[in-house]
């Protein structure tokens, strides 16, 4: 009876681990999909997320996102001049119908890849940064390396059809994160709905019918082929928080947006953010026997605090110190923590770390320390 008893309440207190995303089945049509909420990187909800899968277009989010960390960097600038080459035109799919050798700004290929999903611009623009595709690729795939993404095989900068290029969901959901948290001024391009290039000449009309008819959409791109089926990763933003929804492998483009639609509106309707403070300021920590009396105590770690709304209201924050410190006292050492609590319930702990190093006194110093001190005193 008490092994049972025992068991039971083992099973209770991990189904009280699991988040609430998963204890429910969405209305989502796709072989794998995943929400994650964009500050924290927390996943609200997936299902076959670790699939790997073709992601057609989508694929061009490392595309952009290499493009634009050589932008952000000054290796690159919005008014550069790129000459397409025979190859980039040769690409076939979604295109803005580049001719061989006319040349186009950096910011006008960067507007054909975010909203037509121009493939003739994204090898283009690869070619540009890294002199072939195909060493623009190898970067692709060791940006992805870097961030985690143990699903991806990157060949191509396009996601045009090649034999072993996969990813995940998951993976699509790191590399959106990357590029709409580290470089916000590609939302200039991924929220066009309607645009021209070469003066009018060349009408552009955005894949992702969600930055239209879905309230705070933010971007990201769409991709469809025969074999990938249709596929999103999709981004919005309410209330000062930003959602990324992938779907992968959807039967129909209608059901891709839709899928899409399903988990931005649950987490939306289920998930907030706040800002954990601490009640009262955070004091100074002595420091014994150090060149300086004290250190000021930091924040080691983001406060931002992704919870359910309704656990939003009851949150609580608690900050433990250490009382004193002894000398050598290193900058960023930890020195205590702040916890963030929803109804019991820890939702994040974050260290506070010294905001400076404090060297040991040396005896010399310390004699003549004291040696004022009874000066003083007399």
């Amino acid at each position: 009876m008490k092994r049972t008893l025992s068991a039971l309440l083992a099973l209770i207190f991990l189904l009280a681990l699991v988040p609430p995303a998963r204890a429910e089945e969405l209305a989502v049509e796709s072989q794998a999909c995943l929400l994650m909420e964009k500050a924290t990187g927390e996943v609200l909800y997936a299902v076959n997320e670790h699939q790997q899968l073709e992601p057609a277009s989508v694929t061009k989010i490392m595309t952009v996102l290499l493009v634009m960390e050589a932008i952000d960097s000054g290796a690159l600038a919005y008014d550069d001049l790129i000459t397409a080459s025979a190859y980039a035109c040769s690409m076939g799919g979604s295109q803005i119908w580049l001719k061989e050798n006319e040349q186009m700004t950096v910011e006008d290929m960067l507007k054909a890849v975010c909203v037509v999903s121009a493939n003739d611009c994204s090898v283009a623009l690869a070619e540009h940064l890294a002199g072939s595709a195909d060493a623009f690729v190898a970067r692709m795939n060791q940006r992805a390396g870097e961030l985690g993404m143990n699903d991806t095989n990157f060949v191509n900068p396009t996601g045009l059809p090649a034999q072993g290029h996969v990813t995940s969901a998951y993976d699509i959901a790191l590399m959106s994160r990357e590029l709409i948290l580290n470089h916000p001024d590609v939302r200039r391009f991924t929220t066009i709905w309607m645009d021209t290039l070469r003066d009018g000449a060349s009408g552009l009309n955005n894949t992702n019918k969600l930055i239209r008819f879905y309230q705070g959409a933010t971007g990201l791109k769409t991709g469809s082929t025969s074999s990938a089926l249709y596929c999103l990763s999709a981004t919005a933003e309410r209330d000062g928080m930003e959602l990324i929804a992938v779907i992968l492998k959807a039967p129909t483009s209608t059901q891709r947006f839709e899928s899409a639609k399903v988990l931005l509106n649950y987490g939306f309707a289920a998930y907030g953010l706040t800002e954990a403070r601490p009640p009262q300021p955070i004091q100074p920590v002595p420091v014994k026997l150090g060149e300086v009396s004290a250190v000021t105590p930091r924040l080691a770690g983001d406060s931002t605090i992704l919870a359910a709304k309704e656990k939003l209201s009851s949150i609580e924050v608690q900050v433990d110190l250490e009382e004193a410190l002894a000398a050598p006292v290193e900058e960023g050492q930890e020195i205590g923590r702040m916890t963030v609590t929803a109804g019991g319930q820890t939702l994040k702990v974050i260290p506070l770390v010294a905001d400076r190093g404090v060297a040991r006194l040396t005896y010399w110093q310390i004699f003549q320390r004291c040696l004022k001190m009874a000066f003083m005193g007399g």
